[in-house]
């Protein structure tokens, strides 16, 4: 039985999520371990739902990310590099056309994700280890990574945040 987008998002509870899609906290270790001189659990897990007609827009953490499938259509994740390069990885089950059900985006890379597919969404699993603080969240204006990564102008176009005032870009 196929389900919604909508269905998992009631049934789940999820609500909208500052970079776009939909997400809710699903684990969080008890245990702690400091960094940057703050106690952070070890490791924080989400549910995240994103539909075809939004966009996860490009941001960074300071911690790595994997990602896990769960259900609906693949999921592209955007990544640039702290060395500048591009990467676009497909998380999905369809290994023999390239897709992979688990993905690392490594800490300090600028990463944002898209649901290809029309009319669908993809609903995957992020954990973040040592665990996600929003103090750790940097999220990305056009104009700021046009400057930086000029080299990636069309996914930037596609992926970035658009400050309000900014009529620079395609979305």
């Amino acid at each position: 039985m196929t389900q919604s987008a909508q269905f998992y998002i009631e049934q789940l509870q999820l609500e909208a999520h500052p970079e776009g899609g939909y997400y809710k906290s699903s684990f969080r270790a008890n245990e702690e371990i400091a960094t940057r001189d703050v106690l952070r659990p070890i490791y924080t897990s989400i549910y995240f739902l994103l539909r075809s007609q939004d966009i996860s827009h490009l941001h960074r953490l300071q911690s790595d990310e994997l990602w896990y499938y769960h259900a609906g259509s693949p999921l592209t994740v955007h990544m640039i590099y702290p060395d500048g390069t591009y990467e676009a990885k497909k998380l999905g089950l369809n290994i023999a056309e390239g897709e992979t059900p688990q993905i690392l985006v490594p800490k300090h890379t600028i990463f944002g994700s898209s649901v290809d597919e029309a009319a669908t969404f993809s609903l995957v699993g992020c954990m973040v280890a040592p665990g996600f603080d929003f103090a750790d969240f940097e999220l990305f204006t056009l104009d700021e990574l046009l400057a930086n990564y000029p080299q990636h102008e069309a996914v930037i176009r596609k992926m970035a945040y658009v400050s309000k005032g900014n009529t620079n870009s395609s979305i």
